[in-house]
């Protein structure tokens, strides 16, 4: 057994490691992703692991000990732990939540008071709210997004267009909610005052929001026009009604996380409450055995009722249900790890700066730089810290104020998440709202219109601000300025 200095974290020495050898295992593990999930219809974890063991082997080339390698592992890991926390708090939720009633009364009222020409507006519109109020888009989708994904499905809606929707919104809100993480995260790394930087993201993200309800209305409308079935809306009431005890006062519950998440109580301690009261009503309002409400928990809720869409609504959520998030966040920050920091990340992000000759270029390759991050490091914290600090000295020295920087960042970072399957942020919507980023991406209209509409500002140079004469542009000088915040992904 080792003793425990010998257990103690690896010192990580600094190796210069060149573009080539940098980039190939990206480019060889995007390869074998798109053959395995595209061609073959399998996961990302083997093709993941592929490119974690390619990294390992540049790695030691460079002249990395096998210990330092392990240790890169290891930090990446780390730095996923809270996420992964949340990600099984979350499973724990939809299976209380499932057995309590809670997601059946807030999907049987739903289909009382919506209609589906009109409801992908208003589920967009609703989780923008919810999530500008609590600053926390995984919050949101982990709330109400699971309720709109079954009052949406009930009436016969696309789950890829819901999906996008509701990730519309949430990310709508979280971006530019003085509450959010990411938001904080990306004004203090880089000297902004965080009001100036809420201020700078409207010019991209109101524009983004708008063209994004336009586009659902009119999904909404067609969806409208066609064959609608109000019977078969009626009989999933109807078994829902029958299998659940259906009560407003149960509507409380996710209410009273949602207050708990806004008055910034920690997401854990907020989940665990919703968790309790899921459980609790389970064996006191539906009068669920004890052994049954457990079950719900590890194994997520089971029920039969002979109605398809009514069994596929409602057997779901659990422990066990999030395993498979589990196991590729924990692949994907292995990797993550190893590229960031052996260095390699730096020696790809090097190259994209000797491409940049104007603010419009510089801009682009923020937000180039940010999805890409997204994809070799598969978590959005990280997307918005590693950019930050290669780009920082670079607007300053072409005179242009930080919250240009921040709002790139933003855009090109948190926003893009949701588009990398192994992502974090891809992994805990396919097991929060149950579908897959190939089928949510088209109809994930806000976060992908954000980074065009940036780019566009860019090359038109329209909301893009200059340094004023103190040399900041209303924020102190990026590079003279420490980041306050910890890296911590857990809320969003």
């Amino acid at each position: 057994m080792q003793s425990f200095e010998d257990q103690q974290p690896e010192e990580i020495r600094e190796r210069k490691i060149g573009f080539f050898w940098a980039i190939l295992p990206l480019a060889i593990m995007i390869i074998v992703m798109l053959f395995t999930v595209v061609k073959l219809k399998e996961g990302p974890h083997v093709p993941l692991i592929v490119g974690t063991v390619l990294a390992s082997l540049v790695a030691y080339k460079s002249g990395f000990t096998w210990k330092e390698i392990e240790e890169m592992m290891y930090k990446g890991i780390r730095l996923a732990m809270p996420a992964i926390v949340i990600i099984m708090l979350v499973g724990l939720v939809i299976g209380s939540w499932m057995g309590g009633g809670i997601v059946a009364s807030m999907i049987y009222f739903g289909l009382k008071i919506l209609n589906p020409a009109y409801f992908l507006v208003a589920i967009c519109v609703i989780c923008a709210i919810v999530s500008l109020a609590i600053g926390s888009s995984w919050s949101t989708m982990g709330t109400i997004g699971v309720a709109g994904m079954g009052i949406g499905l009930s009436m016969g809606l696309s789950p890829g267009m819901i999906a996008g929707a509701v990730i519309s919104g949430a990310y709508f809100g979280d971006k530019l909610s003085p509450l959010s993480d990411t938001t904080n995260l990306a004004a203090g790394l880089t000297g902004t005052e965080l009001f100036d930087h809420i201020k700078h993201m409207l010019w991209t993200t109101i524009p983004a929001l708008i063209l994004s309800l336009g586009a659902f209305a009119f999904l909404g409308m067609k969806h409208a026009g066609g064959a609608v079935d109000a019977s078969e809306i009626a009989r999933t009431s109807e078994v829902m009604g029958d299998s659940f005890l259906i009560s407003p006062w149960l509507l409380l519950v996710p209410v009273l996380v949602i207050v708990l998440v806004a008055m910034k109580v920690p997401a854990v301690p907020a989940l665990i409450v919703g968790i309790l009261l899921g459980f609790a009503s389970q064996v006191f309002i539906q009068g669920d055995s004890i052994a049954h409400a457990l079950n719900a928990l590890q194994e997520g809720y089971k029920i039969n009722t002979g109605n398809t869409l009514v069994d596929e609504l409602f057997n779901r959520g659990g422990l066990d249900s999030m395993m498979y998030t589990v196991s590729m966040t924990i692949v994907a920050m292995t990797f993550g790890g190893i590229l960031e920091f052996s260095g390699m990340l730096k020696s790809i992000m090097d190259q994209l700066l000797k491409v940049v000759k104007n603010s419009a270029s510089l801009i682009a390759a923020t937000i180039g730089s940010a999805f890409l991050t997204n994809a070799s490091c598969s978590e959005q914290y990280i997307s918005i810290v590693v950019p930050s600090r290669m780009f920082a000295k670079t607007y300053q020295k072409m005179g242009l104020a930080s919250k240009n920087l921040s709002r790139a960042l933003e855009d090109g970072g948190t926003l893009t998440s949701v588009f990398i399957p192994w992502n974090t942020c891809g992994v805990f919507i396919f097991g929060t709202l149950g579908v897959g980023v190939a089928e949510y991406a088209p109809f994930a209209i806000l976060n992908f219109l954000c980074p065009v509409i940036s780019i566009v500002y860019a090359i038109t140079g329209f909301t893009i601000e200059k340094l004023d004469n103190s040399g900041t542009g209303g924020g102190t000088a990026v590079e003279d300025r420490e980041p306050e915040q910890k890296l911590q992904p857990v809320t969003e």
